[in-house]
C-alpha cells in the first residue's frame, strides 16, 4: 500500500469518515483541503442498488453538465460530404470515414476522448467494435452519439456533455468538473447528474436504488455524502 502524502492526512484530519454530509458540505470540504500544484478533478462515485449483469438494469446516460466538466475533448467524427463539413465547422478534431477507420485498426491510433458519427457511417464504425467497445468510445445512438446532427453533438460535447455508465460492481463514476469551480458550480454539476441517474433507475430496481456516494479529487480523500439528502432534493 502506497504511503499516504501530508497533504492527503491533513485534508482527512477535517473529515469525519463515519458521517454522512449535505452535498454543499461535502464541497466546502474538498474545496477547503489542502490541494495538488495541479488542477484536480473532482469525481463522483454512486454505488447502485442494480445488477449490470441483467441488460434490463444496467444505468447508462448522457447530460450535458450546467458548467461544462473543464476538460477538453478530443472529438473524432466519422461522416462524409456535407456532414464531414458541419462537423469540421463546428470544432470537431478530427473528421473522416474510412482512412480513419484504417488508422484506427492497421496502427493502433486512439488519440481521442469521444466518437460521434452518422448513422449512415456505422457500417465503418462497426467494425472498430473490439478496439472502441472496450474502452467506452463506441458511438450510440441513446448517447447522441449516432445522429445526423453531428454539429450538435459535437458543440454539445465541446461544451461539457458528459456520458456516464454503470460498471460491473453496480458503481458509476464520473468526474463533474476541477477543483477551481467554485463551489456553486461543482454542487450545479452533481446535482445534475444524480437527478439523471435518479431519473434512469431501471423499472425492475427494487430495495434501495441510491446506496452510497463519495466525492473527491484527483488526489484527496473521499467525503460520504446523505444519499436521502440529495434525493430530497431531486424530489
Amino acid at each position: 500500500m502506497s504511503k499516504q502524502s501530508k497533504r492527503f492526512r491533513q485534508g482527512a484530519e477535517t473529515i469525519d469518515r463515519a458521517q454522512l454530509y449535505e452535498l454543499a458540505e461535502a464541497v466546502s470540504l474538498i474545496k477547503e483541503a489542502p490541494g495538488a500544484k495541479f488542477d484536480e478533478s473532482v469525481d463522483i462515485a454512486l454505488n447502485l442498488g442494480v445488477d449490470p449483469k441483467h441488460a434490463d438494469q444496467m444505468v447508462r446516460g448522457a447530460l450535458v453538465l450546467p458548467h461544462g466538466t473543464g476538460k477538453s475533448l478530443r472529438i473524432l467524427v466519422f461522416a462524409k460530404g456535407d456532414k464531414e463539413k458541419e462537423a469540421k465547422e463546428a470544432g470537431a478534431d478530427y473528421v473522416g470515414a474510412e482512412d480513419l477507420a484504417k488508422k484506427i485498426q492497421e496502427e493502433g491510433w486512439l488519440e481521442f476522448e469521444r466518437v460521434i458519427a452518422t448513422p449512415d457511417m456505422m457500417s465503418v464504425v462497426g467494425r472498430l467494435g473490439k478496439v472502441l467497445g472496450p474502452r467506452g468510445l463506441m458511438p450510440n445512438p441513446k448517447l447522441g452519439t449516432v445522429t445526423p446532427d453531428v454539429a450538435r453533438a459535437v458543440a454539445e460535447s465541446k461544451a461539457g456533455k458528459m456520458e456516464y455508465r454503470v460498471d460491473k460492481n453496480g458503481i458509476i463514476h464520473a468526474s463533474i468538473g476541477k477543483r477551481s469551480f467554485d463551489a456553486g458550480q461543482l454542487v450545479d454539476n452533481a446535482s445534475a447528474l444524480i437527478d439523471a441517474i435518479l431519473k434512469a433507475k431501471p423499472a425492475v430496481s427494487k430495495g434501495i436504488y441510491l446506496k452510497k456516494i463519495s466525492l473527491s479529487t484527483t488526489m484527496g480523500p473521499g467525503v460520504r455524502i446523505d444519499p436521502s439528502s440529495v434525493q430530497k432534493a431531486a424530489a
